[in-house]
């Protein structure tokens, strides 16, 4: 132990939001605010990961966590759409 160091205090984690959580909290304000409807279809996960400038994965975190939320809803080989009653 150094004598004459100071404690630096609580060490902190970065505030930075995670890009996958960044992601999904925008979609789902654009939900919540009624810019999407209920029906509306998504980009897919690779158009997400381009406009975002992310990994496919990433984007498909992103769309899993709002699934999650129950804000949206994947209809196997159509596409990804909002939920009818986004949130319930």
């Amino acid at each position: 132990m150094i004598e004459d160091a100071e404690p630096t205090g609580v060490l902190t984690m970065p505030t930075a939001e995670a890009p996958y959580r960044r992601i999904a909290n925008e979609i789902a304000a654009k939900i919540k605010s009624g810019d999407l409807k209920p029906g509306d279809k998504l980009p897919s996960t690779r158009e997400l990961a381009e406009a975002y400038a992310v990994h496919m994965n990433t984007a498909s975190r992103a769309l899993s966590l709002l699934h999650d939320r129950e804000l949206i809803t994947g209809q196997p080989g159509r596409g990804t759409y909002v939920a009818e009653h986004p949130g319930r």
